[in-house]
């Protein structure tokens, strides 16, 4: 699978930090992209993924964002997006620009 540069980084240190709950705003922090280049990536590279199956284009989701929350310091709560591999994100190889 090819990617772009920035699909490339986000796809990188969501894979290196799988097993932490990161959000997008932590992705663009840790990576110096913006939060709309992280999103957008997340969205159109790896959310709407999508590979030929029996001559069929489908759509086989690569990362996705489950709604979590997360309490301030305050008490109260904001809604959250974690953002996960899929087993397919897992899998996939890519291919070297």
């Amino acid at each position: 699978m090819k990617l772009t540069e920035n699909s490339r980084i986000v796809y990188d240190y969501v894979k290196a930090h799988e097993n932490e709950n990161i959000t997008a705003a932590d992705i663009a922090e840790a990576t110096g992209l913006t939060s709309r280049q992280v999103n957008g990536a997340i969205t159109m590279a790896f959310q709407r993924h999508k590979e030929e199956i029996d001559g069929e284009k489908v759509e086989v989701p690569l990362m996705k964002r489950i709604p979590a929350e997360l309490e301030q310091e305050d008490g109260s709560h904001k809604a959250i997006k974690l953002i996960k591999l899929t087993d397919a994100g897992r899998e996939i190889e890519i291919e070297e620009n």
